[in-house]
């Protein structure tokens, strides 16, 4: 695991045009000093030293620590993290909604084995067990790879991608027909990955935002967090040192994470096994049924909601007050956590996503309703890899009841949990236009689609005004 810390440098074009570049605390400092004085920038910019930037801070504004949240909400830090695991990239988006960045994803990149850590850096005890279900699971992985290419060119229809594209036969046609069938076996396969297998992530967000990330990291019980929660606090002595004094343990996080587990694991022993995770069950894929709440203000009525969206021309143009004023919440009962680690990473309202395996999803909806013959051996081998993923997921369960945090590692990008967003209908006309439209995932389609069909049972006339995509490929 490594965290890098990475400034920005003024462009040539700011150099050449004389405009100041700051260090993030230089930039929280000067921010800070316009709420005691009225002097303008270039007075507060007087009196930097250039010689010694850091000892500047305290002339411009001596107490940078007093009020600090919003003082650090200023300051602007980048941080890559590389080696950490897909779960703990999952957890930290959820801890940070105000959070820019990417990750590496699963969607456009093969991983292989090699992508395992060391289960004693996950806290994983016994290992051998971990170890080899983690290899069955990347061996499911590496099959489900083969077989999802084989129908992909047997059925080409079924890959969505455009007929006059298929049938082309210039380079740069088969070339990006080449890239879509192999984003099709990708959207497919993935769902046996480990969650516990290794990713990288960057993100860009205050120095409060990472102050909180890193208490909340070191106050976690499992051993990965908190290794991951000292190298960014590391690197954040590099570009906000005065805050360096809050990235510390919260015995109130540490006692708060200890009770909210602890009630999800009775929960898990209290319920038992659900039936789609016992042995031989007839399927193991939990149904994603969606729930939606809506609060609209008192003084809004469902013509309002309707006229909100008359300028909304694309996903980022105009909505109205109205649905800006009314609140939303959405929940899955079962998200296979491939669908969660994106979905997960809306910058707006809250997530909630209690780690309680419900099942285990396999994309065997995705299967042709009538393949051609010589599929017969690949669609049943198909069928026969959900039992691997569904044993796996059912031991995280088993663990999880058990009161042991290390469950997490056990589960697979198809292990289902439940999901829940809470944010505002234009935001959330936003996501479902976004997860609907070119590009993306076959899976988020659905669940948004799932979401759309209540809004549209409440807002029946907004059908037609919100951008709702066919989610083709790109």
């Amino acid at each position: 695991m490594k965290a890098t810390l990475v400034s920005l440098i003024p462009t040539e074009q700011a150099q050449q045009a004389g405009r100041p570049a700051l260090t993030p605390e230089l930039l929280a400092a000067s921010g800070a000093r316009y709420s005691r004085n009225n002097e303008g920038l270039e007075a507060i910019l007087a009196r930097i030293d250039p010689e010694n930037m850091d000892r500047s801070v305290d002339s411009i504004f001596r107490m940078v620590d007093y009020g600090h949240q919003s003082i650090a909400d200023m300051a602007p830090v980048g941080i890559f993290i590389d080696n950490i695991s897909i779960w703990l990239a999952c957890h930290v988006w959820s801890l940070c909604p105000t959070a820019g960045g990417q990750e590496s994803s699963t969607r456009y990149i093969e991983i292989d084995p090699e992508a395992l850590p060391d289960p004693a850096s996950l806290g994983i005890s016994p290992a051998a067990h971990w170890q080899a279900e983690m290899q069955a699971a990347f061996q499911a992985y590496s099959q489900a790879l083969t077989h999802w290419t084989t129908i992909g060119e047997a059925h080409p229809e079924q890959t969505a991608i455009p007929k006059d594209l298929l049938a082309a036969t210039d380079e740069k046609s088969r070339k990006t027909v080449a890239r879509m069938m192999r984003n099709y076996r990708f959207d497919r396969a993935r769902y046996f990955l480990p969650a516990a297998a290794s990713t990288n992530m960057m993100m860009v967000m205050s120095a409060r935002g990472w102050v909180q990330l890193c208490q909340y990291l070191l106050s976690h019980p499992l051993p990965e967090p908190q290794k991951l929660g000292t190298c960014v606090r590391q690197e954040l002595a590099l570009a906000s040192p005065r805050l360096l004094k809050h990235a510390t343990r919260q015995e109130g996080m540490a006692a708060g994470m200890q009770d909210e587990w602890q009630r999800l694991a009775q929960q898990a022993a209290t319920e038992g096994m659900p039936a789609n995770l016992s042995p031989n069950a007839p399927t193991a894929e939990a149904a994603p049924h969606a729930t939606l709440e809506i609060s609209i203000p008192p003084d809004v009525t469902d013509a309002d909601i309707t006229a909100a969206l008359t300028h909304h021309h694309n996903r980022y143009g105009w909505t109205g007050s109205a649905l800006k004023r009314t609140s939303v919440r959405y929940r899955w009962q079962a998200m296979a956590l491939g669908e969660i680690r994106d979905l997960n990473r809306h910058r707006t309202g809250n997530r909630y996503l209690p780690m309680l395996p419900v099942g285990f999803y396999t994309a065997l909806d995705q299967l042709p309703a009538q393949p051609a013959p010589a599929l017969k051996e690949t669609v049943a081998a198909i069928r026969n890899l959900q039992e691997t993923g569904r044993r796996i997921t059912a031991h995280a369960r088993d663990r999880l009841a058990q009161n042991d945090p290390s469950s997490v590692y056990y589960t697979l990008l198809g292990t289902q949990f439940p999901f829940e967003r809470c944010t505002t209908a234009d935001k959330f006309i936003y996501e479902a236009e976004l997860r609907t439209g070119i590009g993306a995932h076959y899976r988020y389609a659905k669940h948004y689609r799932d979401t759309l069909a209540l809004w549209y049972q409440r807002f029946p006339e907004t059908r037609h005004k919100i951008l709702e995509g066919s989610a083709e490929p790109e």
